[in-house]
């Protein structure tokens, strides 16, 4: 049996397929991709597997992206931070869903259910329970993030936020009422889970920007969207190709 794993966090990856081929030695890892272009391309030019396990948070987007830009007819078995009440209304729709980080005894369950039921991929209807899911999970999202000023820890409200940027490991946070930036303590990933998605959207791999803080938004020749804020910034804000369209969506609730 040929599967795909695909998660972006490399030691999440090498530990979950040691497990599945501990689990069972004829299912065959033929691919491990870290973003929604890789996945797609895989999937429009390659035999299709016969299992996917995918990842919600991935390194370009959310992984619903995929259902989006190419038809997936295969069985999966999902990866996710969320909490257990998450966990539990997926299986309630007769989806596997494992919780991070990944239980071997879960693993095992999942694989099985899998053999014994779900043979078949999702539809447009249970995808789209899937994402509402996720959009109503309850979650808390933050309001406040503590920031590194010197020698002093503060805090400064969401709300005052311009837009996040990353610059190697490290992510910044540039205010909008003084224009200046901020070491944080999470990453751009971890940002995009602990924010409101109503007000936050990651337009590329490097940036976060807030809808409040945005001016106007420019097409440019190359297909991609130019993002104006009202505060002056150091930096060009581009919306990669892959997630212009779910950018428009998104300033379009």
């Amino acid at each position: 049996m040929r599967a795909i794993v695909v998660e972006d966090e490399e030691l999440a990856a090498e530990r979950l397929i040691q497990m599945i081929q501990s689990i069972d030695s004829s299912i065959n890892v033929v691919a491990h991709f870290d973003s929604i272009s890789d996945t797609v391309a895989f999937l429009q030019n390659q035999q299709a597997p016969d299992l996917l396990f995918l990842d919600i948070q991935l390194a370009d987007g959310r992984s619903f992206e995929i259902f989006e830009k190419t038809t997936v007819e295969v069985p999966i078995i999902f990866t996710t931070a969320y909490d257990q009440y998450t966990l539990n209304a997926f299986k309630l729709n007769s989806v596997d869903y494992l919780l991070k980080p990944v239980q071997k005894d879960d693993l095992r369950k999942a694989l099985d259910k899998f053999k014994k039921v779900i043979r078949k991929g999702l539809n447009a209807n249970e995808i789209d329970v899937l994402k509402e899911i996720i959009r109503t999970n309850g979650h808390s999202y933050k309001y406040r993030l503590v920031i590194k000023a010197g020698n002093k820890i503060q805090f400064k409200p969401t709300e005052d936020v311009g837009y996040f940027f990353a610059d190697g490991k490290e992510a910044y946070m540039v205010s909008r009422k003084e224009n200046r930036k901020y070491l944080v303590s999470y990453t751009l990933e971890e940002l995009e889970n602990i924010l409101d998605p109503k007000e936050f959207f990651r337009i590329s791999r490097k940036f976060i920007v807030r809808a409040d803080a945005i001016m106007e938004v420019k097409g440019l020749i190359s297909s991609k969207l130019e993002v104006k804020l009202s505060q002056p910034t150091e930096h060009e804000l581009a919306v990669s190709r892959e997630r212009a369209h779910e950018f428009k969506k998104w300033l379009d609730q």
